[in-house]
């Protein structure tokens, strides 16, 4: 049996024996597959997928042969143990979902938590996922955010989870099918202020890859014209601090500005760093200051 405390130490050509990969595969354009990825799903020993026939176009078009078992949420519990099985006896295993990344919304923890529990090693594969996807293209501020993957349908829940993301001091990141994303949106209007930015992400990285935004009213008009289909990604900016909290904001990075200034830094240096550290626009943090707030070196706090 392998020992997770090796896992960097001494690693031999991939598949190890024992060993659970977890691989990534493409959300869309099949082109996004890595090379890593493609050797060890030609392989190992068996590849568990959420569904063998979307998993069998994959390999298909990659001219794979190898062996497939289901592994989804509804068969997940049962397949353990032989799976923990399988690593005993020395065979590698792949889990793949349909698409993206394993356990990101999808099947897996279970798996995971067992081989770790009987001390196998756990290798990713990295790969597309979505919701980093949609979030790096959504103009966005993406130095902090959080993923709700499928919220709620109703209930508690679903309120619970639109107030937090409606208060939420940095991006949020939601998955939703093409029958409730535009009630989704809806909601989300009416419990976030007015001016909030959105994006909703369809198709990506196909042919005909969509990007609808920058608010919600935009996007809303947008899917009502249309039959929506596919699965949606849906990136809400951050919530805008108002009144005195958006003044205390400014009043500490401008301190920070400074500070950066009067250590060495340019000015467009020092708003940088901090556009990155904040979430906040360059040009903004820019024009806190202006050159005459810091004449002849001087440290001088606003």
């Amino acid at each position: 049996m392998k020992h997770t405390q090796d896992l960097f130490s001494h690693r031999k050509p991939e598949p190890e024996e024992s060993v659970l990969y977890i691989v990534g595969t493409p959300i869309g354009n099949l082109n996004d597959i890595s090379f890593r990825a493609v050797n060890i799903l030609k392989k190992v020993s068996i590849i568990a997928c959420e569904d063998t026939r979307v998993t069998g176009k994959l390999l298909n078009h990659l001219d794979i042969k190898n062996k497939l078992i289901s592994f989804h949420k509804h068969n997940s519990f049962e397949k353990l143990e032989s799976l923990i099985e399988k690593l005993n006896n020395g065979d590698s295993i792949a889990l793949v979902s349909d698409a993206g990344m394993p356990l990101i919304s999808d099947p897996g923890e279970r798996l995971v938590k067992e081989a770790k529990a009987n001390n196998f090693d756990v290798i990713c594969i990295p790969g597309p996922c979505a919701v980093i996807n949609a979030l790096i293209s959504s103009g966005i501020a993406t130095s902090e955010f959080k993923f709700y993957g499928f919220i709620p349908k109703t209930g508690k829940e679903r309120n619970y989870k639109l107030e937090e993301i409606s208060n939420n001091n940095c991006a949020s990141v939601i998955y939703e099918s093409p029958k409730r994303v535009l009630k989704l949106l809806v909601d989300l209007k009416l419990i976030c202020e007015h001016n909030r930015n959105v994006v909703v992400m369809k198709e990506m990285t196909k042919r005909f890859e969509q990007h609808l935004g920058y608010n919600f009213d935009m996007v809303i008009n947008h899917l009502k014209g249309i039959e929506p289909k596919g699965e949606f990604t849906v990136v809400i900016g951050a919530k805008e601090p108002s009144g005195k909290d958006y003044q205390s904001s400014n009043h500490s990075l401008k301190n920070d500005l400074l500070s950066l200034i009067n250590a060495g830094l340019s000015h467009s240096a020092a708003s940088n760093y901090l556009a990155k550290k904040s979430g906040k626009p360059k040009k903004e943090i820019y024009n806190l200051i202006i050159k005459n707030d810091f004449k002849n070196g001087d440290n001088i706090y606003a």
